[in-house]
């Protein structure tokens, strides 16, 4: 109901709309100035550029350096989402299957069970209880073989050249997989167990696949402390987590989140455990492979609608979603080890498709987790405007993107201003760049659609209010 609400919401800028008054706007230049004084923002390291109103009606707000090739950051993902609701329809799901080519008698499955990874970046721990306890419907209690990954469809590269060339075994930076679980990450939940004790650490799901070390401490006072590192393990095909340091006795629990480094054997070991809750015996172990041709599905699990999953991406600048997504694109061209390079093709089809200007943009990385992915304001305003005008994605984009002061990366922006709620936008941020774009309403019905770019060396939070600062003056 809510992606309808969305619809109908913007749909009723486009025909309710008034005209946009001359005179309205007539002070935005000289409160731009104003405001880029106050926050010490050099225009030179802008690139911006805003429009009120659509055809005749249209007017340019904003116009600084808007042709300028910029590094854009996360607003990145705006082209993304764009490529991928253009090519997945509405309530498109990706599919998880277990299949198995051997036959089972009497609860008992002799041969080995396949675990089908169709490029859900959304299967957590509640899809795999959903597959497992419809395979326990088969009647099978016990399988005499191993469990095969198969996440054949995407290529085995699991951090693409276009990141950030220092890894981090922090979530966000997690790896990819046609067979991906709970975001290829794990949950540390950490709590205090009286002062001079240890602490007691929990690993969430819990598997054979983590091997935990626990050297945490409880001390007086209520000091986060803790630290969390993987370390390597040549004997062990699993990942080897460290947690040290310190909990004051004063907090109650920590959760710390880490990535994992093997998709595919992450989720086979958890697969492993949650049969086990059921009580399916496996009397092998976990590998990877792939599904014979002729095996049977005995268990299915679908995933969100698309336009969930590009929310997921969009909400919390979630780059793992958009490089699933990114090599999902590549899969429809590709059906057996699609690339990012193949999705990257895709996406950059679509922007040319959209008539977007070939020298003011050149994207390698779909989440914009690079400094190499660099973009205009201008062309970004393109797309934003094409999936403002195009009814058959604007719903399920507008939706996707997060709300000034309510939740997402804007949640604690604009808050109780007059801007709250009334901007919906996408965030950016690396060092030296902030971005933001997507669109701002107004109370007579028109819609401002905006780009803001910022490359330079000052302060990233007095850019950020400076940016919205801005637009809490154009929506009033």
């Amino acid at each position: 109901m809510k992606f309808i609400i969305a619809a109908v919401l913007l749909f009723s800028f486009s025909v309710h709309a008034q005209p946009v008054e001359a005179n309205k706007f007539a002070d935005v230049e000289k409160e731009f100035q104003s405001l880029a004084k106050k926050f010490g923002v050099q225009l030179s390291d802008l690139g911006m550029y805003a429009t009120v109103g659509e055809g005749q009606d249209m007017k340019v707000l904003l116009d600084i350096n808007s042709k300028k090739t910029m590094i854009p950051a996360s607003i990145s993902k705006v082209a993304t989402a764009s490529a991928a609701l253009a090519h997945f329809p509405p309530g498109h799901k990706f599919k998880t299957q277990l299949l198995a080519s051997a036959e089972s008698k009497n609860g008992v499955l002799k041969g080995n069970l396949y675990l089908k990874g169709g490029g859900d970046p959304s299967f957590v721990s509640e899809n795999m209880w959903y597959l497992v306890n419809a395979f326990t419907r088969n009647g099978i209690t016990r399988i005499e073989g191993d469990i095969i990954v198969d996440d054949s469809l995407f290529d085995k590269v699991r951090y693409d050249v276009s990141r950030q060339k220092e890894r981090v075994d922090r979530a966000y930076d997690a790896p990819t997989g046609a067979m991906s679980f709970n975001w290829n990450s794990v949950n540390i939940f950490v709590r205090s167990n009286g002062k001079g004790n240890g602490a007691d650490v929990f690993i969430d799901p819990q598997n054979d696949y983590i091997r935990l070390v626990n050297k945490a401490k409880t001390v007086a006072g209520s000091d986060n402390k803790l630290l969390a590192d993987r370390q390597d393990d040549k004997k062990f095909e699993g990942d080897v987590i460290h947690v040290g340091g310190s909990i004051g006795q004063g907090l109650k629990e920590v959760v710390i989140f880490k990535n994992i480094t093997q998709p595919d054997l992450w989720a086979g070991y958890n697969l492993k455990s949650f049969l086990a809750q059921r009580g399916v015996q496996l009397t092998g172990s976990i590998k990877n492979g792939v599904t014979p041709e002729k095996a049977d599905v005995l268990a299915e699990s679908e995933s969100k609608a698309i336009e969930q999953v590009v929310a997921d991406m969009n909400k919390f600048s979630n780059n793992y979603v958009a490089e699933m997504l990114t090599k999902n694109l590549g899969a429809v061209k590709k059906t057996k080890g699609a690339s990012l390079a193949d999705g990257m093709q895709v996406i950059n089809e679509h922007m040319q498709s959209l008539g977007v200007p070939a020298d003011q943009y050149r994207l390698e990385s779909p989440s914009g987790l690079t400094r190499e992915n660099k973009m205009s304001s201008f062309a970004m305003w393109k797309v934003l405007q094409h999936l403002r005008n195009d009814f058959q994605v604007q719903p399920e984009f507008l939706t996707s993107l997060p709300i000034a002061g309510i939740d997402g990366t804007l949640k604690k922006r604009m808050k109780n201003s007059k801007a709250e709620r009334w901007v919906r936008a996408k965030t950016g941020f690396l060092t030296n760049v902030v971005s933001l774009a997507g669109y701002a309403g107004i109370e007579d019905g028109n819609v401002i659609t905006f780009s803001f770019i910022y490359n330079g060396s000052t302060d990233e939070a007095k850019i950020r209010s400076f940016f919205d600062n801005l637009l809490i003056y154009l929506v009033k």
